[in-house]
């Protein structure tokens, strides 16, 4: 167990330091090679192409961004439990975390107690919760169209760069094997290669963060959480799907859609146990 632990504390480390490695190599492939590539031309108006991909890109920049601060400036761990609580040798519980009552968990990772505790997300370091998982979800689109944007706009790049056709399904499914060989080979470049690689972290983040948010919602709606759901407990949830949506997306939920800003009144302790019972 000291093993498996060493490594979670290792991966809680490294996550957040990928995470904005590739958030800046995605910045910085973006505005000095796709967009100067794909428009050379200045926009003669405001509302011209190059003008358009820029605010777009920017915007799921942003909230991307700004739901991931958002994630760990509203955490869901309890205020009133400052005490760390000791796990028997006997725990059945997972390894980086410990059931307590009334659907608080004390995270070994975080050190903390955490109310209606869904996961750990290794990528803010913290735990999610009812407390951020609007934020943790708005997260997880945004990151996800961001990643499926930037792998359209590579594979344009290629196109008009080093005129790959992409014409074959097929092309991009051996695309990675003969750049590797033709870099070696000396037959293309090193930044060649390297957009190839982004093109499979591009696609790789965008389908599970799109997957998962999808799981996500809907656990949400059903007034469950992952941790529930490992653990085999079925929750009689009476309350329709649409006040457990309200009760983590907020009455401002539309806004919250565009803008990484607070939508849910925060809750004391004492109203978030209560509807644990």
């Amino acid at each position: 167990m000291f093993t498996r632990m060493l490594k979670l504390r290792l991966l809680n480390a490294v996550a957040p330091a990928y995470f904005f490695t590739a958030t800046a190599v995605t910045f910085i492939l973006h505005f000095c090679f796709f967009i100067p590539t794909l428009f050379p031309n200045p926009d003669t108006s405001p509302g011209g192409s190059k003008t358009l991909h820029t605010v777009f890109f920017l915007f799921l920049m942003f909230n991307a961004l700004g739901n991931y601060i958002m994630t760990i400036k509203y955490p869901a761990e309890s205020a009133n439990e400052t005490g760390v609580p000791v796990c028997s040798p006997h725990c059945s519980d997972m390894v980086d975390a410990h059931y307590l009552l009334n659907g608080r968990h004390f995270c070994k990772l975080c050190k903390k107690v955490i109310l209606k505790r869904d996961h750990h997300c290794f990528f803010t370091g913290n735990c999610i919760g009812n407390k951020n998982m609007r934020y943790f979800i708005m997260f997880c689109i945004y990151t996800s169209c961001t990643c499926l944007y930037s792998l359209v706009l590579g594979v344009a790049f290629l196109t008009v760069e080093y005129s790959l056709s992409f014409e074959n399904p097929l092309t991009f499914l051996t695309l990675l094997p003969f750049s590797t060989g033709y870099f070696f080979m000396g037959t293309i470049s090193g930044l060649q290669l390297f957009v190839v690689l982004m093109l499979y972290v591009w696609l790789g983040i965008g389908l599970v963060c799109a997957g998962f948010c999808c799981q996500q919602v809907l656990l949400v709606a059903r007034g469950q959480t992952w941790c529930q759901m490992q653990r085999g407990q079925l929750v009689d949830n009476h309350s329709p799907w649409r006040n457990n949506l309200m009760d983590v997306f907020g009455t401002r939920w539309i806004l919250g859609l565009i803008l990484p800003v607070q939508t849910v009144e925060t809750c004391t302790d004492e109203m978030d146990a209560q509807k644990q019972d």
